[in-house]
Parts: structure tokens; sequence; C-alpha cells
């Protein structure tokens, strides 16, 4: 009976110790540790109230957003996130023994009771308003009843086309509006968002642009890389015509067609354009052949008077073509070899002005066909040095020219002493205008103004790396000399009509 008793007595301590082990693994913990942000900004919430399924402890984070959950059996649960005004998250979340599991809730705004803003008030400029600059601050505003953090996009359309442009994800009420056309009417309209609501939109406006500026000078500046076509005034005010990111040079305009032409590069090849003289409009007008010589900083085209066709050379031929690209006729070719750099067209259309040259730029000529392609007027030839700039007078009886007479030569085509020089062709009579020159300078690309009372040209040191600048020559008048303006700085090219 002892023994029955004793073994009675170790199965019940055998199964109190079974009992005691299944409990304790029941009991195994870890820690829940989290954080809760706002959906939108991702800015911490605090006060947000977290409680599990199956139900633990209830906590709230703090003022960075973070709550812990301590002593969390091991399991897997469901996590709640509650907070007013936004709408409850659940997140899962296994804990494991004597482990730490990250959660990150982000809360979005409830909807049900957040209302939108108040449709944006545009506020300047003031609805179809006119004269306005092509760069223009947009000024507007909006409030929101439950102080939402406000977005605006602006919608622009011009009347002369169905484009529209949207500018996005605007924080401030003010926005600066660039590189606007002249004398073009603008729609504008703003909309706002919350975030949380659907976009509110303002009422349409319009206002329109200042006409473009009476600007009778073209000339060129460097940007970068690039020659870029700009027209000014002559008080100095100038504005931009061309892309910086083209390479566009030696802008001549004509009055009657109201066309600027220019030389634009193309892949390889340079080729002759035109365009409106506020710089909209661009055609390529010539294509199989095109505009080609010695150094393209040096040649030149010219138009008719009309403005109905141009001529320009390639290599030693001179090509006519009209001014929409078609009609291209090979006019005149050199009986030597040499290529033709340069040439104008007089008023009437009866006499061309060329100068060759050899692949240097030097031998040069300068001589005057007829519309046959006669040799009619022998202006330079046999000399050194560099030569350039022609220009007929109204009449076609004189002839503006430039050249270097230093004589100097070398592979860089520099020039030392580059002077202006008048032909009157029908006693061949060449006369140094002299210009007042500054020593150590020269004068080139020089132009009668339209009315022949005086020339302009562009002047720079002869050590081609100075500053190049603009000139308005005035002759000498009564006993007094002649005057030098500067009128554009840091510009080539001059055109004047």
């Amino acid at each position: 009976m002892k023994i029955n008793h004793l073994i009675q007595a170790l199965f019940f301590v055998f199964f109190l110790s079974s009992c005691s082990e299944e409990k304790l693994a029941g009991d195994e913990f870890g820690t829940i540790e989290g954080k809760i942000v706002s959906a939108i900004d991702f800015k911490p919430l605090a006060n947000v109230k977290v409680f599990s399924s199956p139900s633990t402890s209830i906590v709230f984070t703090d003022e960075a957003g973070k709550f812990v959950l301590t002593n969390v059996r091991v399991g897997d649960y469901s996590l709640e996130a509650q907070k007013e005004g936004f709408l409850a998250k659940f997140e899962p979340a296994k804990v494991n023994r004597d482990q730490i599991t990250n959660i990150v809730f982000e809360l979005k705004l409830s909807t049900s009771n957040n209302r939108p803003p108040t449709a944006t008030v545009l506020t300047s400029p003031m609805d179809n308003a006119v004269d306005q600059p092509i760069e223009l601050n947009l000024n507007f505003s909006a409030t929101d009843p439950d102080k939402d953090v406000l977005k605006y996009e602006i919608i622009l359309r011009k009347n002369t086309s169905n484009e529209v442009t949207v500018y996005k994800d605007i924080t401030a009420s003010t926005y600066l509006l660039k590189d606007l056309a002249y004398n073009t009417k603008y729609f504008w309209q703003v909309s706002v968002s919350d975030g949380i609501n659907p976009p509110v939109l303002s009422p349409v406006q319009t206002f329109t642009t200042i006409g473009f500026p009476n600007a009778r000078f073209l000339f060129v500046r460097k940007i970068s890389d690039n020659n870029v076509i700009f027209s000014g005034d002559e008080t100095g005010k100038s504005v931009q015509i061309t892309t910086s990111n083209t390479n566009s040079w030696r802008p001549r305009k004509n009055i009657p067609s109201n066309k600027i032409a220019f030389i634009r590069s193309s892949g390889a090849q340079n080729h002759l354009y035109t365009m409106n003289p506020d710089g909209s409009g661009i055609l390529k007008v010539t294509n199989s052949i095109p505009i080609a010589g010695f150094n393209s900083d040096f040649i030149n085209f010219s138009w008719n008077a009309s403005g109905s066709q141009l001529i320009y050379p390639y290599f030693d031929k001179l090509y006519k073509i009209n001014a929409d690209g078609s009609g291209l006729t090979k006019i005149y070719q050199t009986t030597n070899g040499k290529f033709i750099s340069e040439c104008d067209w007089s008023n009437d259309g009866t006499k061309i002005a060329l100068k060759v040259n050899d692949a240097s730029g030097y031998n040069t000529e300068i001589f005057v066909i007829n519309a046959i392609g006669t040799v009619i007027n022998q202006v330079l030839s046999g000399t050194q040095g560099a030569t350039g700039g022609l220009n007929f007078s109204v009449n076609g009886q004189r002839l503006l020219f430039t050249r270097d007479v230093s004589g100097f030569e070398d592979a860089n085509y520099r020039q030392l002493d580059t002077k202006v020089f008048q032909c009157t062709l029908s006693s061949n009579l060449i006369t140094d205008i002299g210009l007042e020159k500054p020593l150590g300078t020269l004068d080139l690309d020089v132009r009668y103004a339209p009315n022949e009372a005086e020339l302009i040209l562009m002047n720079t040191s002869n050590d081609g790396l100075s500053i190049k600048n603009i000139i308005k020559y005035t002759p000498a008048t009564n006993n007094v000399g002649g005057s030098r303006t500067l009128l554009f700085s840091n510009a080539s090219m001059p055109d004047w009509e």
C-alpha cells in the first residue's frame, strides 16, 4: 500500500510540473513600438489612440507621434489608430518573444467634415488689363475654412492658340510669368486644392501684353557658345528675339515685307531663315544649297528692295532664292575660283556688289556686277589685308566697305587697323572716311543710316579678345568734328533700317 501511495505522489508532482511548463510557454511576451504621421505631409501626430485586437492595453502617441505597447503576449495582432478628423487605420503586427515589433501608421484626413477652400480671387492684373509687360507677376488669393495647406495651379492660354500651359504645385499667392509674347491676349485661371477636396477653379480673366517696341536696330550678342539676335532702340534698350539654344547671326531687316533674314546653324550646315520682328514665325528659306564660304562670321547675304528675294553665296557661286524658299537660281560664279564672302543688292535691283577672296580670306577683290553678271565697276583689287562690310547707298551711286590699311595677314585672319572707305561708283573715287577711329581699334560691318546722314558700325580692339561695341557715327558739320556714340555694348553685326 505504501508503494502505491508513493507512485501516486510522484505522478501528481510530475503532472503539476508539466502544467507549470505549459503555462510558462504561453506567457511569452514582446513589445510593439510605432509612430503615427499625417499621410499628407508626414508630420507626427500626437494624442492618437492606439489599441489592438486581440485586446491589449490602450495607449496614446506623444508629441513625436510615438507609442509603445509593452508586455504583449506573443502572437498575431491587428492594431488600430484613431484620431478625430482622421480616418481610422489598421496595421497588422506579429509579436515575437523578447523582440520589438515596429509599426508606422499614415493617417489620412477625414473628408466627411472637411470643407473645400474658397474659389481663388484673381487680384492682378485686373480683368481685361492691357499693355502688360512680357514678364508679369500674377497675384491671387484663396482661403480655407479648415486651415488646410493650399496648392495652386495656373492655367494659361493665348488667344492665338488652343495650347494650354499649366504651372503646378505653387504654394505662394503670386507667380512670375516670363517670356510672354508681345501684343498677345492671354486667358488665365487658377485652380486651388487643399489635398482633400476636389480642386476649386477661379473665374477666367484676360490680360494683353504690350506691343513689340519700335526698335530699328538689330545686332548680335554672344551667349555661352551661341550668337543670339537682339532688337534695340536709340536709348539702348534691347530685347532678345532668338533663343540662346541655337546659333543665329547676321540679321538683316526688310521694311516692305516686315521680315528679318538671318543665318542659323542647322546640323553641320548654315542656312538662311526669316522671322517676324518679334522673333516669331521662323521659316527656313534655304535647303539643298546652304550659305557657305570663307569663315561664317564674315559671310553675308542681301535682300532685294521688296523683300521677295534674297541673294547669298555658296563658295564661288552666288544664288538667288525667293523668300518662301522657292525659285533657287544660280546667278553668278567667279571666273578664278575665289570664294564670294559678301554681297549687297542695290535698291533699284540693277547692281550687286561682291567681295571675293581666297580660302584664307585674303587676295580680295570688290567689284559690282549688273543683272546679267557683267562686271561694271572694279572697286578694289591687288591690296593686302582683310576687306568687307559692303553696303550700297539708297541711290546705288556709293558703296561703303572696310579695309585693314596695315595690310597684315595671318592664319587667324587678325586685323590691325581697319577703317571705313566709300567709293563713288561714277568715278571709282575711293575716300577714307576716317570716322575719328581710336588708335588700336577696328571699325567693321559699316552700314548707312536709313537717312544716310549717319553711319552704324562695330568697333573693337585689334587684340581680337576685347568687347565689341556698336557705334553710331555722325559726320562733321559746320566745322564741328564728327562724333561717335555708343549704342550697344557687347554687340556686333549691326543693322539699322
